[in-house]
């Protein structure tokens, strides 16, 4: 299968890439603006396999996005790129707004025109498979039931609306015109290669550093967190087996405060790296909680689990220790990043 695959070189993007060549076999066409959170170093050994193409576009560009459409005939289309960091977006909402609504269309269009060339078997098989994220149906308190694919649209900061407009977009274009579009939503990922920006990858290198461990609030808001080796399975089984029409909610069950997130990761790195100047407990620092920071989000994958004959593999202790072992043994990769982006100061607030 040829799959052409928007944001391949971002951090869950580069997970689907590695999978679907080496264990699966497709053939992947990797559009990607390479922008910040971008890594080519990410897509590992198979950065440079014959099955991996690369083209380094932007999927605002409907004249980029139609060549390549032309070019490359793929058989699948598996969306993936967006911005996607919320305190970003609340910072700048535009650039959230032009790549994930602008972008989406863009990129709707440009499957549509092919779309309209395909007949037959081609045709049949043909999908668009747009990811999304939990963040669009808003908020849960304690007691609420998770997510499902029948929880309403209630999103709560620009990033989360700009998705759901794009989720919505996509659903349209089905609809509308026929394309045969499937859109799945899912938890948190973690993992490796996830830049050091968001909640995991933060604190583990903060706790590498014995650099301040920033926490929003008190540190009782919720995620469901998801291994994104799981969750790149999980995609490839969405697109190759999913139907029209359907949504796919994938989780892992495994929610957890973000609070006791950071102590499990001072608690590893405690254990890996010893604790000459103390715990690195003692390194929390509580800061003022971001604007309408939602308090808890968490998917019940059982439909999803049952249609595609899927189920999340890492528990995330087993998955944590494992990313927090990666990080400590990638070390270069991160402190390129932090030079270049940071002039090699502490990474900011967390997600």
């Amino acid at each position: 299968m040829r799959i052409f695959l928007t944001g391949g070189c971002g951090f869950i993007g580069s997970a689907v890439v590695r999978r679907a060549i080496r264990r699966e076999g497709h053939e992947i066409v990797n559009i990607d603006k390479m922008t910040y959170a971008a890594s080519e170093d990410a897509l590992e050994d198979t950065r440079h396999h014959p099955n991996h193409t690369l083209i380094r576009a932007d999927i605002c560009d409907a004249a980029a996005m139609r060549a390549a459409f032309a070019a490359h005939q793929p058989d699948v289309v598996m969306h993936l790129a967006a911005e996607s960091h919320v305190d970003r977006s609340i910072d700048g909402p535009a650039a959230f707004v032009h790549t994930n609504v602008t972008g989406t269309f863009t990129l709707l269009e440009a499957a549509r025109d092919y779309f309209m060339t395909l007949s037959g078997a081609r045709r049949e098989r043909f999908r668009f498979h747009h990811i999304s994220t939990d963040e669009v149906f808003g908020a849960l308190a304690d007691n609420d039931p998770p997510f499902t694919e029948h929880t309403p649209y209630d999103p709560r900061s620009p990033y989360s609306a700009s998705k759901a407009a794009s989720d919505h977009l996509a659903r349209a274009w089905m609809h509308t015109y026929g394309l045969p579009v499937i859109v799945s939503n899912t938890t948190n990922n973690y993992g490796f290669w996830q830049f050091p920006e968001k909640l995991i990858p933060l604190i583990t290198l903060n706790a590498i550093l014995e650099n301040p461990l920033p926490v929003y609030g008190a540190g009782q808001n919720t995620r469901d967190w998801l291994f994104v080796d799981d969750h790149a399975e999980a995609l490839l089984k969405v697109v190759s087996q999913g139907v029209p029409g359907q949504t796919y909610c994938i989780g892992a069950r495994q929610p957890r405060r973000n609070i006791d997130v950071v102590k499990t990761i001072c608690a590893i790195v405690d254990e890996q790296l010893g604790t000459p100047n103390g715990a690195r407990e003692r390194l929390i620092t509580y800061v003022t909680d971001r604007p309408g920071h939602d308090h808890r989000y968490e998917i019940d994958p059982s439909s999803a689990e049952t249609a595609l004959s899927w189920r999340a593999d890492h528990d995330f202790e087993r998955g944590l220790r494992a990313t927090v072992k990666w990080y400590l043994d990638n070390r270069a990769w991160w402190e390129a990043i932090r030079a270049k982006r940071y002039g090699g100061e502490r990474l900011g607030s967390n997600t």
